[in-house]
């Protein structure tokens, strides 16, 4: 149960509410989350935006990369809605149960290259409280690993995303 009143269905504004007709229609539910940013328009479209354009368009990063870091940033923070809502997500977007599995095991765990393995910790130091630390020698190494500039910009902000979506879950109780 969350600790703040979530936004009903009937209550959302008409914009909002266009948006949660087909998710209703899918699934019969909305998700905490999504009744959580109802509550404000502007953070709804912002976060609405983020999650098209970081997550589910196609882009520089493979979707399996991409759900490994919302599955670990999110377990980094604690965050057990979104890892479970991930869990499925990542299954989703053609992630086996074994990868989704290894993923929660941690880095070390999954069945990748070293390269990925370097990319996934950059991502990890991103998000936690110690980002600061992150030195130009950790970005040259990850291009020295055949990433790009591009490529780690990417991931960096589908970790800060995360912590983001995380806090606001956390804060809020969902999925408790």
């Amino acid at each position: 149960m969350a600790y703040i009143t979530l936004c009903q269905y009937e209550d959302m504004i008409p914009e909002i509410k266009e948006k949660a007709a087909p998710i209703l229609e899918k699934s019969g539910q909305l998700g905490e989350i999504f009744e959580l940013l109802a509550l404000d328009k502007d953070l709804y479209f912002a976060t609405d935006t983020m999650v098209q354009n970081f997550l589910l368009k196609e882009t520089r990063l493979p979707y399996n990369t991409k759900e490994r870091i919302a599955l670990l940033v999110s377990l980094a923070n604690n965050c057990t809605m979104c890892v479970d809502v991930h869990k499925n997500i990542a299954k989703m977007l053609g992630m086996t149960e074994a990868e989704v599995e290894e993923t929660l095991q941690g880095i070390d765990a999954i069945d990748t290259d070293e390269k990925e393995k370097a990319l996934l910790q950059l991502c990890l130091k991103a998000s936690g409280s110690k980002s600061y630390k992150t030195t130009q020698e950790d970005i040259d190494r990850l291009k020295e690993m055949g990433w790009s500039e591009m490529e780690i910009l990417e991931a960096v902000k589908i970790a800060a995303y995360f912590n983001y979506i995380n806090t606001l879950s956390n804060v809020f109780g969902l999925g408790k």
